[in-house]
């Protein structure tokens, strides 16, 4: 007689697995940052969503990607701002990164074209100027708040709110990653950012980590400026970047040891490297019509990130040239005027379907700007890479895919043809690079659990705890000298020198005792026979 019913308990199991996790469905408060940022925090939102979690957004009305429909409540605020202020403002700063790259704190705060951050620092105050959306997040109660801290409003949001935050970030800019958390970074051996230095550094370059870390200290909150009188004007009290940073309950960090270099890590920081990462689908015919037409010796992948939509007409002739001298199809993702130059087996889209075209086995190459969403899709599909890094933490990224053999980095300012060309005919025909890189895919591949289940369990356990306490060192609650151990180095000199003192003196006594009478005695006998 045949069994009715399910044949196994495995779905049983699901559903109960499922309806537990609606039982404990909570209400969560997400705070986003437009640009690239978004694209992989927003596979955790959706999920959560899934979960059954009542998810509310707050976002700014005027934004490049922020906009796309979301399956919950979306709640948006005006800006100072238009659409074409931000893309004017955005435009100045990529075509700066093309004259002269930021390699310090102090070039970056100099610099003319830093308005675009000024633009991002400005939401906050208009999110708090909207009265009615206020009101509607005070009486809201939410569990936690979810948040990347680049323009810092969610932070302001979650300390206003009084709730625990969780961060999904690359890292923090400057020094506030390790002071927010109290995670210690040796400057012997962990390169600060924008220098594009390895973890074996010389001498020299350990003297510069040293400049660079005393520059972010005095000059970070200079970076910051705007956005800590916001701050203050909200909270109605002075606010210091620290301030901000030292609530948060959990850090989820985009980051992997297969790309980063070791360094100590606090236990409220959690690292998702690769959660942009997934199984690439079938794709789109005209695709998969360039790449069977490119016959044996496969394609090429090019793109400099969904932010990068032009390069200077000299630069963008050289790229160009240099394409043309390769078999290989090359699939560059380019919205400016094409060159005059461009070679036959070089095809100009708008768009493409990146990590699905990584992951076809035709792929010889990745051109990228290094930044981690692309440096991770080639990592995931073992793909070795030529970077040609802009601006932020893509010189750091650069350099780290390059000390671990997977790939080539130009200097994109005084590179020539050459140089592209010679690269990518390195990356393609070096079997060495190919075998690095799949090294490393694979160990990045082997964890026990998914980058995406691993953020959305923090953000539900801080949902659910109301924030990590037990995570939290105690050494925010210590002076800095306290934290460095000054007073009790301090008090042991103390007590060495005393104990050093008080032998001396009885020393000194011992030997006036012992010899001081013997010397008189013999002073006055010589005195005597004279």
């Amino acid at each position: 007689m045949t069994r009715t019913g399910w044949s196994s308990p495995l779905p049983l199991c699901v559903c109960l697995l499922l309806a537990c996790g609606f039982a404990e469905a909570g209400k969560l408060l997400v705070v986003p940052v437009d640009g690239s940022h978004w694209l992989s925090m927003r596979s955790v939102v959706e999920k959560l969503i899934l979960r059954g979690h009542e998810v509310v957004v707050v976002m700014p009305k005027v934004s490049w990607q922020l906009g796309r429909p979301l399956n919950c409540t979306v709640k948006t605020y005006s800006t100072s701002y238009t659409l074409e202020d931000l893309d004017r403002e955005f435009k100045a700063f990529r075509q700066a990164q093309w004259k002269a790259q930021v390699q310090s704190i102090f070039s970056l705060i100099m610099s003319s074209y830093n308005d675009i951050f000024d633009l991002f620092f400005s939401n906050c105050r208009s999110l708090f100027k909207d009265k009615k959306l206020v009101e509607y997040l005070k009486e809201s109660s939410f569990d936690a708040v979810f948040l990347d801290p680049f323009d810092t409003c969610g932070l302001i949001v979650a300390k206003y709110l009084s709730l625990p935050s969780v961060v999904f970030a690359r890292g923090v800019f400057c020094h506030y990653l390790e002071e927010g958390a109290q995670c210690p970074a040796p400057l012997s051996y962990v390169p600060r950012i924008l220098l594009g230095f390895s973890d074996a550094m010389t001498f020299k370059e350990r003297v510069r980590n040293h400049i660079m870390h005393l520059e972010e200290r005095l000059l970070c909150h200079r970076f910051f400026k705007s956005a800590l009188e916001i701050a203050s004007e909200i909270l109605q009290t002075p606010v210091t970047v620290y301030d901000l940073h030292r609530q948060i309950s959990i850090w989820l960090l985009r980051m992997d040891f297969v790309l980063d270099y070791p360094k100590p890590v606090m236990p409220n920081m959690v690292f998702i490297g690769g959660i942009n990462c997934h199984q690439g689908k079938p794709l789109p015919m005209e695709f998969e019509a360039y790449i069977n037409a490119s016959g044996e010796h496969g394609i090429v992948v090019f793109s400099l990130g969904s932010m990068v939509a032009e390069i200077p007409e000299k630069k963008a002739m050289a790229i160009a040239d240099a394409l043309g001298k390769i078999p290989q199809t090359v699939l560059w993702r380019y919205t400016g005027t094409p060159p005059s130059n461009l070679a036959n087996n070089t095809i100009l889209v708008k768009w493409l379907p990146q990590n699905d075209l990584l992951g076809h086995p035709m792929t010889r190459a990745f051109i990228t700007h290094a930044g981690s969403h692309g440096i991770y899709e080639g990592i995931c599909n073992g793909v070795p890479m030529v970077m040609m890094p802009l601006f932020g933490d893509q010189m750091d990224n650069a350099k780290r895919m390059e000390t671990k053999g997977a790939g080539v980095t130009l200097n994109v300012l005084e590179m020539t043809s050459e140089d592209l060309e010679n690269a990518l005919k390195a990356v393609i025909n070096d079997k060495s690079y190919k075998e690095n890189i799949m090294h490393l895919s694979s160990l990045h591949k082997d964890r026990p659990v998914e980058p995406l289940d691993l953020a959305v369990f923090w953000v539900e356990f801080v949902m659910r705890h109301k924030g990590a306490p037990h995570l939290r060192p105690a050494a925010h609650d210590l002076t800095w000298y306290q934290y460095h151990s000054l007073d009790v180095i301090g008090f042991l000199l103390a007590i060495v020198l005393t104990v050093a003192f008080i032998a001396f003196k009885c020393c000194a006594y011992g030997y006036r005792k012992c010899f001081g009478k013997k010397g008189r005695v013999k002073k006055a006998h010589k005195s005597k026979t004279h």
